[in-house]
């Protein structure tokens, strides 16, 4: 049983979470281990949570995108253009704004499959296309690189509403971001570990060619993947905008290794084949932590950065341990089935 555990690709980052609530709730223990403790982790931690979900099945199955960081900026910007310049209600927007996103997931994932090359290399070449983009035809439109006044055009209280708005709970004001995300990793968690399309991605990550050998649609997974991504981005960024009444042309840059590393936290393998979707919530959750951690303790908040080297470094060593773990549960099972195979010849 205790060997079980410790294959399971979440224990690190449970480990690794409950060390630092303790270490935090030691140095603040008036306001961190709080219902407003509780209320301003969960703020950053949910929408880096629906990014590390999406993320962390795109790793599993062996893929990664460098351009989901700058894709919650482009949709955002998208929606706020449209509304803004074009004057189209913000309903409208957001919708075009989703079409725009399963677009750049399909050409993530058509050109990675087409091309032959690494995952990395594709998108980090639209993450520089997009990157140009946000900004060349923002200051076009506005002179400025940001799109403000959002709030002005018709649909947008109630598309706040629905996307990115408050609710109290005990007193203490929680954005409704966190139910999405909640939503969001319970239904991903059930595609990965209760449907056959959770065991191809788990297939195509791990060995593609027997994957194919075994009837598995690759081809379909993978892009599948990219475009789960680009949705999550359209979600956030669409979020972001909302919440706060305009778009950023730089918004999200940079976030696409905090996306990869919270899922390499929750025990997301970066050779594929082997993660959690949980693993990756609980990762995401870590970040929030600390940063708020970090800034309840009155330390300086660049060393939030040395934080996240560490948590880098021991949870790529912890994956290696669990997945050898893994291996010593599974080999017995394996050759327990050899010998009921001969046994029944």
């Amino acid at each position: 049983m205790a060997r079980r555990s410790l294959a399971s690709p979440e224990i690190g980052a449970i480990v690794g979470a409950t060390v630092i609530a303790v270490f935090f709730s030691f140095i603040d223990p008036d306001t961190y281990p709080t219902i407003t403790g509780a209320a301003r982790i969960l703020d950053p931690a949910s929408t880096l949570g629906i990014m590390a979900v999406a993320v962390g099945l795109l790793m599993i199955g062996g893929e990664f995108d460098l351009s989901a960081g700058v894709m919650t900026g482009s949709t955002g910007l998208v929606v706020g253009l449209l509304a803004t310049e074009v004057g189209m209600n913000v309903w409208f927007a957001i919708a075009l704004s989703f079409v725009f996103a399963m677009a750049i997931g399909f050409i993530n994932g058509y050109m990675v499959l087409l091309t032959k090359l690494p995952s990395f290399i594709v998108t980090l070449a639209t993450f520089f296309i997009l990157r140009g983009i946000n900004v060349g035809v923002t200051r076009h439109f506005t002179g400025q690189v940001r799109v403000s006044n959002i709030d002005g055009v018709a649909g947008f209280e109630a598309s706040r509403d629905f996307f990115n708005t408050e609710f109290t709970f005990m007193d203490t004001t929680f954005r409704t971001a966190i139910i999405w995300w909640i939503i969001i990793a319970v239904v991903a968690t059930w595609v990965l570990l209760r449907t056959h399309y959770g065991s191809w991605i788990f297939a195509v990550g791990g060995d593609v060619e027997a994957a194919r050998g075994v009837g598995v649609p690759v081809n379909r997974v993978k892009i599948a993947l990219f475009m789960t991504t680009a949705g999550a981005a359209w979600l956030v960024g669409v979020m972001t905008s909302l919440r706060l009444r305009s778009a950023l042309s730089s918004q999200g840059i940079g976030q696409e290794f905090v996306y990869i590393i919270a899922a390499v936290i929750g025990g997301c393998r970066l050779t594929g084949g082997y993660g959690s979707v949980i693993g990756a919530s609980i990762g995401a959750l870590i970040f929030g932590m600390t940063r708020v951690g970090i800034t309840f303790a009155g330390w300086d908040t660049d060393w939030f950065y040395t934080f996240l080297g560490i948590m880098l470094l021991v949870a790529v060593l912890l994956n290696n341990f669990t997945q050898k773990q893994a291996s010593k549960v599974h080999a017995p099972l394996s050759r327990l089935d050899n010998e009921e195979d001969v046994g029944g010849e």
